[in-house]
């Protein structure tokens, strides 16, 4: 196998051989491929694409790359939940402990920020001693005795994908279909799933801006999940406006204990946490319907049982005991705190939302290259939604800065993502569409 004649085939439009890519990628994994090669290799499949045999044979070989999970042993149906990514997109956190309180096993391998979306693995490592790598035998205990573990992928776990994904995160190279899918994919079939619900996230905050571009990856997840024997279903959900009213990892840390406190009830968080959460639950099987599965996850999180679930995962993955009850004491918190204040009275109306992402990074919420360290105290939060009303000086939302130059100057840049209109506009549906 000679890395650059795939290359050059892929940039030429050729469709590779599944021998081809198993052995580019076999490769990749053992590190006799450089990161120019890889680089080269995802651009071309970025202008070229992949047909759909293509790319579940890039999703196979990445998932071979390391071992397979297997969870026979679980003595409940073993789900999992993945999102495409977006702004305030924090709904992991608190969709694992719902779907584990209400009977699934939830083995969640979750993935650092890409592109201007925040990660889930980088939210959780706010939190003091929690630990994203655990061992199989603590990433096993986890799951057996709180339902759920939320972790990042071990050296064994589809180790082509993180390779490749890192790659993609610094080469402008992530907003590919078949990419997309190989790297959600791998990952989600090593860690030896029954059955996955994808949250495909579209709009001006999203990787997928239109209908048909969100259509076109769901489908793509879709079709090569089942093909690989995970019985899958898509969601299509509104990414025009950050999801939660917190952009920022210390700060989503804190909306969602927030949340599982039931302080979120009636917000498009709870929406889409919710829609997911009975996805996962009829497709398991748990419940014969969405009625009886929506009111389920519901009452476990009324009556604290998702909160436990929560809460003793953190603390078997290393976290405080006691977290849930006093994260103020456990959250650093950034030295400056400044308002976005509204430019003029009126109805908030659009938002820039890929801007609200790219400004936490700005902050030091995220990183501009592989090896930048994230300083999770920064953010934004308060962030109204839209439709709200404001006045001239009242404030849009909060930044959490570093330090009060960079506070002032991401206010101010911040106040330009946000349009004003003289009427309310009309609300934007949550969920959009089902896939699958």
């Amino acid at each position: 196998m000679i890395p650059q004649e795939i290359i050059r085939r892929k940039r030429d439009g050729a469709e590779l051989a599944a021998e081809e890519i198993a052995a580019f990628i076999s490769a990749l994994s053992s590190e006799e491929i450089s990161e120019s090669q890889a680089a080269a290799f995802a651009m071309a499949v970025f202008f070229r694409g992949m047909s759909p045999e293509e790319t579940v044979a890039l999703t196979l070989a990445m998932r071979d790359s390391g071992d397979v999970l297997d969870w026979r042993d679980a003595g409940r149906p073993v789900a999992d939940k993945h999102s495409t990514g977006g702004v305030g997109d924090n709904v992991s956190l608190m969709l694992a402990p719902i779907a584990a309180a209400c009977g699934l096993a939830v083995p969640m391998i979750s993935g650092r920020g890409l592109g201007h979306t925040g990660g889930t693995l980088d939210k959780l490592q706010s939190i003091p001693g929690y630990d994203i790598a655990p061992g199989d035998a603590l990433f096993r205990k986890t799951v057996a005795e709180a339902g759920c573990a939320i972790i990042g992928q071990t050296a064994d776990l589809a180790p082509a994908d993180r390779r490749l994904y890192a790659i993609r995160d610094v080469t402008a190279t992530v907003e590919s279909v078949p990419l997309i899918t190989a790297s959600i994919l791998s990952k989600k079939l090593a860690a030896g799933l029954e059955t996955l619900v994808l949250d495909v996230k579209l709009g001006n905050g999203a990787f997928m801006e239109s209908l048909d571009e969100a259509e076109t990856l769901a489908r793509s997840l879709v079709e090569v999940a089942n093909r690989a024997g995970v019985r899958t279903s898509a969601l299509l959900t509104d990414m025009n406006q950050p999801l939660a009213d917190a952009a920022g990892n210390a700060l989503e840390i804190w909306n969602c204990v927030e949340f599982l406190k039931g302080k979120k009830v009636g917000t498009r968080l709870d929406t889409v946490v919710f829609a997911l959460a009975v996805e996962m639950l009829v497709q398991a099987g748990l419940y014969p319907d969405a009625r009886a599965a929506e009111a389920a996850a519901r009452d476990a999180l009324a009556g604290g049982q998702a909160m436990e679930v929560f809460a003793r995962m953190v603390h078997l993955l290393g976290g405080p005991a006691d977290f849930v009850d006093r994260p103020e004491v456990y959250l650093q918190t950034a030295p400056v705190v400044l308002p976005v204040l509204a430019a003029e009275d009126g109805w908030l109306s659009a938002c820039s939302t890929r801007e609200v992402g790219l400004a936490v990074i700005e902050l030091g919420g995220g990183r501009k290259r592989a090896t930048d360290t994230i300083d999770h105290r920064v953010g934004i939060d308060g962030i109204l939604p839209l439709g709200s009303k404001v006045s001239k000086g009242e404030p849009i939302a909060f930044v959490h800065a570093s330090d009060r130059d960079a506070g002032e100057q991401m206010a101010a840049r911040l106040a330009g993502c946000f349009t004003l209109a003289d009427r309310p506009p009309a609300p934007p549906p949550v969920v959009l569409r089902k896939i699958g």
